[in-house]
């Protein structure tokens, strides 16, 4: 069973273009997240749908250092 309170190095936000979404990637920048390339956008017929993915820098570079440790 997977732990959901753990953070996760590497996110991808999506859903409807509105400040909903603008305010769950805010929150996780406000987290230590960082953008990871550009933003993609779709439009499903009804509305604009976004697509962020976002990175933890921490958990990155630590697991790039445990994996260079051997």
């Amino acid at each position: 069973m997977s732990d959901f309170h753990a953070p996760l190095r590497y996110r991808l936000i999506t859903g409807p273009d509105d400040a909903e979404f603008c305010a769950r990637v805010s929150g996780l920048l406000n987290q230590g997240y960082q953008l990871h390339g550009s933003p993609a956008l779709t439009f499903n017929g009804e509305r604009v749908i976004a697509a962020q993915a976002l990175v933890l820098p921490h958990l990155v570079d630590a697991e790039a250092s445990e994996g260079s440790a051997s």
